[in-house]
């Protein structure tokens, strides 16, 4: 079984509440929801959001949306999201993040495919990164998932869940999901008001008349409407888990003295 487990939360630091933001309507994280939908490779997602009060309505709009919803570790993720797959011990977890309202399902599938037919134990589409910032996930054996999660100790292997994986390729085989031609240059995650004004000029022109459009669909919208791709962000990628890698420094440092 292959359960998407989808890390949701308002406190963001840029945006505040973004993925409760109304997207042609909708809040944002009901829009990935919609998306994530028509993955075929994925049996089961859940959402992993907080038991902070802040995360009351993310909550409530997965009650309302009828999509399973695990609450826990506000700070700790990699705890949050291994007791999200605890109860139903998946074979493969994906990971998603609820700031990626133009996920593309097909994406999701390739990696899964390689994920599952190179017989890893972590896959990624973002650690050689070719693919528009915003259709990141991750795959891992739930086998991998436990052991991050009873050895990991920096703040940035429980914050972000994966890098105890990925950074021990000695002990876990490690898949890359590629392709070409490389639009890593693309921003196309939601951190800041910027992002978000340039994610709803893509669901205003595209929406309407297909609701299932695919990365293609967009980079023809891009190329068609200057206007559009002119509104595109440049923000700093993976600014947190820059915070993190201070953390881990200052508490590296704690166990030398």
């Amino acid at each position: 079984m292959i359960q998407g487990i989808l890390q949701a939360r308002a406190s963001s630091r840029r945006l505040p509440g973004k993925v409760l933001k109304p997207l042609l309507g909708r809040p944002m994280l009901e829009r990935q929801i919609e998306r994530l939908g028509r993955a075929r490779r994925l049996d089961r997602l859940t959402v992993a959001t907080s038991t902070d009060a802040s995360d009351d309505a993310i909550a409530a709009l997965c009650a309302s949306l009828g999509v399973d919803c695990f609450r826990g570790s506000l700070d700790d993720v990699l705890d949050r999201f291994y007791r999200a797959a605890l109860a139903a011990r998946p074979t493969t977890v994906l990971r998603l993040t609820g700031d990626c309202p133009l996920t593309d399902p097909a994406v999701i599938d390739a990696l899964i495919d390689l994920h599952c037919c190179g017989n890893f134990d972590y896959s990624s589409n973002a650690q050689t990164r070719t693919y528009p910032d915003g259709l990141d996930v991750e795959a891992m054996q739930f086998a991998c998932l436990e052991a991050a999660w009873r050895e990991s100790t920096l703040p940035s292997e429980r914050e972000h869940v994966t890098p105890f994986i990925y950074r021990h390729p000695e002990r876990f085989r490690l898949g890359g999901l590629t392709q070409s031609p490389d639009l890593s240059h693309l921003r196309w995650v939601v951190d800041d008001p910027q992002d978000f004004d340039f994610v709803t000029a893509i669901y205003e022109a595209l929406y309407p008349t297909k609701p299932d459009f695919a990365s293609a669909d967009i980079l023809d919208l891009l190329a068609r409407r200057p206007d559009i791709a002119a509104r595109m962000g440049g923000a700093a990628t993976n600014e947190g888990y820059a915070r993190s890698l201070a953390a881990d420094a200052k508490h590296l440092a704690k166990g030398t003295r």
